[in-house]
């Protein structure tokens, strides 16, 4: 497995990167057998270091862990804590989620896009916003995967990832679906299908 370790405005010990990759290591043989790569950044803010795990064990199974403590390395163990603990809440899923992958069809592929709002002040040419329009600066763009998922797997791939919003083909009903976090930790479920 490729690990890459960096510090944002820090720098790293090579026994703290020795420890993460034989962590991460034994993680991915315990759960997956193989994953195929992670990145794992430490920061600091403030009087605390932070960890950032983003682990892709298989293609469409993407895990992310968050820790902060004193120590660079009691925020590795937070962030690992994170990542086991969701594991072992999946494991079950995610070993038949893994058995499935070659009998999947492959997802289908979207574009993802990070907008930044227009300047809602005045123009170079005294023209405002409002008369033109509304535009928005692209920042980023990277290609997205649509997978056709069943719910209980996209709520899964949501909680694993640590992300807020998910889209899928719904194996189900074949439509396109959305799940996401709410504000109260709820998942909402987007879902065009007739009632």
């Amino acid at each position: 497995m490729q690990i890459s370790v960096a510090g944002k405005q820090i720098d790293l010990s090579d026994a703290l990167k020795h420890r993460v990759t034989a962590h991460l290591d034994h993680l991915a043989d315990k759960y997956f057998g193989r994953a195929l790569d992670a990145q794992v950044t430490f920061s600091r803010a403030r009087s605390f270091f932070t960890c950032d795990i983003n682990l892709h064990a298989a293609p469409g199974l993407t895990l992310r862990g968050e820790g902060e403590a004193g120590d660079a390395h009691g925020a590795f163990d937070d962030a690992a804590e994170h990542m086991a603990r969701r594991l072992r809440r999946y494991r079950g899923r995610v070993n038949d989620h893994l058995r499935a992958l070659p009998r999947r069809k492959s997802p289908e592929v979207g574009r993802s896009y990070i907008l930044r709002p227009a300047d809602t002040g005045r123009m170079q040419d005294d023209t405002t916003a409002e008369e033109t329009g509304p535009h928005a600066t692209i920042v980023a763009e990277r290609v997205a995967e649509i997978a056709t998922l069943s719910v209980s797997e996209a709520v899964m791939r949501l909680d694993l990832a640590a992300c807020t919003l998910l889209m899928f083909r719904n194996s189900t009903s074949d439509q396109i679906n959305v799940i996401y976090r709410r504000e109260d930790g709820n998942i909402g479920w987007l879902d065009p299908s007739p009632a």
